[in-house]
């Protein structure tokens, strides 16, 4: 049976490289391309693919926004998402909305298109070192530590997220500075950019 794909990549070369290599390892249709998340969801509706492949990484709606759209419409809709720089927060983030499989983008195209016949016939398909790396790399910072980093990516000085969070300025400080270490940041700002990366906030 003929495995209808919808295929996602802001990166041209990439999506137009899928779409010719995937048929050629397995019974794959390319029935859509789509080069942002926005246009994506959009897709979906029109092709009703078997399997959607997302690439993480996209303008005006990245991988994870388009497939939280897609499955909220359609939570049985089969979603791979495809990643230069996996990290685990990430991978659970995908997991809990419903996302099938997770895989590098420095895979082979046979190991993607046989992601995308396991997933379409129902299983899941991780790829066994984001998996690993997900099991083990905990997030390092206490709740309240989250908290300072999350408002800090607003730009708010030390006494608004004081203010924000109902914690004196030196309190404050104290969060920031043990964030700081924690994650090897030398500010405050990198500190949250490097939480956010590894969505920990």
């Amino acid at each position: 049976m003929t495995v209808t794909v919808l295929l996602a990549d802001d990166e041209q070369l990439i999506r137009s490289a899928l779409a010719a290599l995937l048929p050629l390892e397995a019974d794959i249709a390319v029935v859509g391309e789509a080069a942002d998340g926005d246009q994506a969801v959009k897709l979906v509706t029109a092709t009703r693919p078997d399997v959607v492949v997302l690439d993480v990484e996209m303008p005006i709606l990245d991988g994870m926004q388009a497939a939280e759209q897609i499955l909220t419409r359609d939570p049985k809709a089969k979603v791979l998402m495809l990643t230069r720089h996996a990290r685990p927060g990430m991978l659970r983030s995908a997991l809990a909305i419903g996302v099938r499989g997770f895989l590098s983008k420095d895979c082979e195209p046979e190991r993607i298109a046989r992601a995308i016949v396991n997933i379409a016939g129902g299983d899941r398909d991780i790829d066994t070192s984001l998996a690993a790396r997900a099991l083990t790399h905990d997030c390092p910072l206490t709740t309240r530590e989250q908290d300072v980093l999350r408002v800090t990516l607003d730009g708010s000085s030390v006494r608004e997220i004081a203010e924000v969070l109902h914690l004196s300025s030196g309190t404050v400080r104290n969060y920031l500075s043990s964030a700081i270490r924690k994650v090897g940041a030398s500010n405050r700002r990198e500190a949250a950019r490097i939480a956010r990366a590894n969505d920990w906030i």
